[in-house]
């Protein structure tokens, strides 16, 4: 990660999703440890005012528990609407110091994050996911072998929940990402 970010990176993220009702989404990330987590907004098909709206809601909870959020898009969205970072494979940077994250589900998309300048990947699927039912996941073993291939922080992302931790560590991730698993206490 570049010296340019003065926040240590989080270990715990919240992602959201159009799945989850707008209340249990802001009631999660209340309930985010302070300081030390994040949250990436994605609602990519969320209508253009709506989506700011709720984006304006979770910047709100950000300030007050000085969580890290980031934007799903480009650089350029992120920085107009004062995000810490944008989540995507956009490459081109912002005016000013922003993270970026980008999604990785194989080797060839972890160099390509590398080669975008990606900050940090969020690896996934580890473990098979509500969120895509059927969807092949990657597993404990490969996993591991990604994220200590990965030259970059690795957050796990997939049918991740807290007591997953330990578990982690052990196959490389810097921290883990949810979207149910962080519906209960963090």
């Amino acid at each position: 990660m570049d010296r340019r970010h003065r926040k240590k990176l989080p270990a715990v993220w919240l992602m959201t999703d159009e799945r989850v009702d707008d209340a249990l989404l802001l009631a999660a990330a209340s309930r985010l440890p302070k300081g030390r987590a994040g949250i990436i907004f994605r609602h990519y098909r969320t209508e253009g005012p709506d989506r700011h709206r709720l984006f304006a809601r979770l910047k709100s909870i950000a300030l007050r528990r000085r969580l890290t959020l980031m934007l799903g898009g480009s650089a350029r969205q992120a920085a107009a609407w004062r995000a810490d970072g944008w989540h995507g494979r956009d490459c081109r940077r912002a005016r000013r110091p922003l993270l970026h994250s980008a999604p990785a589900h194989d080797g060839r998309e972890m160099e390509a994050a590398r080669r975008a300048g990606a900050d940090f990947l969020l690896l996934s699927p580890l473990f098979p996911t509500r969120s895509h039912p059927g969807g092949r996941s990657l597993g404990r073993a490969r996993f591991g072998l990604l994220s200590r291939q990965a030259r970059r922080p690795v957050i796990a992302l997939g049918g991740v929940r807290a007591e997953h931790r330990r578990m982690l560590k052990a196959l490389g991730a810097a921290g883990w990402a949810g979207i149910d698993g962080l519906g209960g206490r963090v």
